[in-house]
């Protein structure tokens, strides 16, 4: 068996070497490799900040296949010290490619920074992307100085103050002084600031209040010091002592609720209710059946983005509909439009009329999301009554409309960056490539990409379309000779293994996550160590991980592992798999009664774990219609989840006297 993995690791060794070669048609020979090493290095010493090493690896680069990136490398390091005509010679050299986006996006952090805003004014227009929280920060700021309204923008854009930094704080700043921002929306920052463990910014907001930083500082670090100490007097006081009982609870619940009952009597009505509201937070993410109380006492508290997501989550746990209904109602309008609470709307108002079938409002709101190929795009298309189909393939692509494609320079960029492992750049590049083409287009760079086998690429691509669509594309399955008889062997379902492995690296075969997951179905160095020994293949090595065969037999032998552990439970199963079993026998063990899995799943206290699993249960549902050729229910494969224990039979019950 080992001579045999040996043998195939080799030759996906081979595999990956001819691939590599292809893409570096343009620098065949050692002195191709030794350009991209260099680069690789200039590349490092760019991010270690020092510009001479980047200076000297640069100019070993004089005719590298990709001299944009040489010279911004070059340029990056001593942006704050170049000349405007230095930085204007370089967009001008390169005008049109995604480097000079990237530029413009550095070169206006610095004109904000040095305050030169009438620069920063001509330049925002053309930066293409705009998705900068800090650019944006300083672009409200400029307007602001010239007079113009810009407060509501800014409440909407300032909702997360770990990445505030220097540009937001001055925006914050600024509509305060100008009287834009009054002294609620300073202390609605601060205890944002709070919720978010943001130090820095807490100690600017009581700065601005004229309060004391240390206590600001020490509510945020050290809550249990700062609760000690008493309320203290006045408001900025009792604002800041708010902020450490939210910060309390994230670690004690219980101790939390003791402090801001002690000092209660201290505290205004709006403060308990603010103070109430912070505990009810962190005790969501618990799911403590405490919760609800808290919450109950927080109303009449202006809630924060996640307060009021997690104050809606709670009573849909509860099945209280009219205050799911109540809640969504009182969100922002951008955060209603969210398909999510759009769905659980239209819910609510079905359970409190009783209908088995949608119709008014309850029905608009359903056919506004049901053209969505998203988890709750796909739950609302079936509560209009239709199931989930794969929408019939226009005509192939053809190589004549893959041709322009490959000779697009964005997308070169792209596979030269891809074959050398640099996904960030290749990443960008590729979708810098795709602005502006159409839908047909959109495709043949998705096929292109399948060429190539980067297929992540081919997903993200062919998501975007809308009209034109090709599911062979959006939901691929390679590997299916070592995954079929893998699954079946397993009895374990393909459709869901190939939806979790879309979710988990994309198809990328030597993908690697911040914690050492590796492969296709990221799998743990210690969980594949355990896996290999239960199913008694010997001498596992880690290296052994980025093959392909190897990868998937311990990921599905691990999967149908936790499977068998969460009672035949995908939901249960999926989550287990991202978040580990532990937390998810933690979370399951908050039930008293089968729920709604939806109900579960948008409950789960994690956020990458909520979102993994309806991707990858969503996925499921397309892969089992493009598996089987015919239409497919998301919510049957839901179902309901139940605390460890109940019988196939009760939950049955459960579910029949749920809708």
């Amino acid at each position: 068996m080992i001579s045999a993995l040996k043998w195939i690791a080799g030759a996906a060794a081979m595999t990956a070497v001819a691939f590599t070669s292809l893409a570096h048609a343009d620098d065949l020979g050692d002195d191709g490799r030794r350009a991209d090493d260099s680069f690789l290095l200039l590349r490092d010493a760019v991010r270690q900040d020092d510009a001479s090493k980047a200076d000297f690896y640069a100019a070993r680069l004089g005719d590298y296949s990709i001299p944009s990136y040489v010279d911004y490398y070059r340029l990056k390091p001593r942006l704050k010290d170049a000349s405007s005509a230095e930085i204007r010679d370089f967009m001008k050299r390169y005008e049109g490619q995604a480097i000079v986006d990237r530029l413009r996006n550095d070169w206006l952090l610095d004109l904000g920074r040095k305050r030169d805003w009438a620069t920063f004014d001509e330049q925002l227009p053309l930066f293409v992307l705009n998705d900068d929280t800090q650019v944006k920060c300083y672009a409200l700021q400029s307007r602001a100085l010239k007079g113009q309204k810009v407060a509501g923008e800014a409440r909407e854009l300032l909702t997360a103050p770990n990445g505030y930094g220097e540009p937001c704080a001055g925006l914050i700043a600024t509509l305060y002084q100008a009287g834009q921002f009054n002294i609620d929306d300073l202390y609605a920052q601060l205890r944002l600031s709070g919720e978010y463990n943001a130090t820095g910014q807490a100690r600017r907001i009581v700065a601005l209040l004229g309060g004391n930083e240390k206590k600001a500082v020490q509510a945020v670090d050290l809550p249990a010091i700062a609760l000690a100490k008493g309320v203290g007097s006045g408001r900025v006081e009792h604002e800041i002592y708010v902020v450490a009982i939210g910060r309390m609870a994230k670690t004690s619940t219980k101790l939390a609720v003791l402090a801001l009952n002690k000092a209660a009597s201290k505290l205004s009505p709006q403060e308990q209710q603010e103070a109430w509201a912070a505990v009810a937070l962190q005790s969501s993410y618990s799911l403590s059946q405490d919760t609800t109380e808290y919450w109950q006492k927080s109303n009449g508290a202006a809630l924060s983005i996640d307060q009021i997501q997690w104050k809606t989550r709670i009573a849909l746990r509860n099945g209280d509909w009219k205050q799911v209904e109540k809640n969504i109602r009182s969100m922002p309008s951008s955060l209603r439009a969210d398909p999510a609470w759009v769905y659980w709307l239209g819910r609510s108002l079905m359970a409190q009329s009783g209908a088995i079938q949608a119709t008014g409002e309850a029905a608009q709101l359903f056919r506004s999301i049901a053209d969505q190929s998203n988890f709750y795009g796909q739950l609302a298309l079936e509560e209009t009554g239709k199931l989930i189909t794969i929408p019939l393939p226009g005509l192939p692509i053809g190589q004549s409309e893959i041709a322009p494609i490959a000779a697009n320079p964005n997308f070169q960029r792209a596979i030269k960056f891809f074959s050398m492992r640099l996904r960030f750049e290749g990443t960008r590049e590729w979708n810098w490539g795709l602005r502006g083409l159409s839908e047909r287009e959109h495709l043949a760079a998705a096929e292109f990409a399948r060429q190539n086998n980067i297929l992540d690429r081919m997903v993200n691509t062919s998501d975007r379309t809308r009209i034109q669509v090709d599911y062979t594309q959006r939901f691929p399955s390679p590997h299916i000779d070592i995954m079929h008889p893998t699954t079946q062997t397993l009895g374990l379902d393909k459709a869901w293994v190939y939806g979790l492995i879309r979710q988990e690296s994309r198809f990328i075969m030597d993908a690697q996550s911040h914690v050492g997951a590796s492969g296709l179905m990221q799998v743990m160095p210690s969980t594949g160590r355990w896996v290999a020994k239960k199913i008694g293949l010997a001498d596992f090595a880690q290296d052994m991980l980025s093959d392909v065969r190897t990868n998937i037999l311990l990921g599905a032998n691990y999967l149908n592992m936790v499977l068998g552990n969460m009672d035949g439970s995908q939901v249960l199963a999926t989550a287990a798999y991202n978040a580990g079993p532990g937390r998810l026998r933690s979370w399951r063990s908050t039930l008293v009664k089968p729920m709604d899995s939806a109900v579960f799943i948008e409950s789960i206290p994690f956020v990458e774990t909520r979102t993994y699993v309806k991707n990858v249960m969503s996925n499921t549902t397309y892969y089992a219609a493009l598996f089987e050729g015919r239409p497919q229910s998301l919510k049957a494969r839901l179902g309901t989840v139940a605390p460890r224990g109940y019988t196939e039979q009760e939950q049955q019950e459960s579910s029949f006297g749920s809708r």
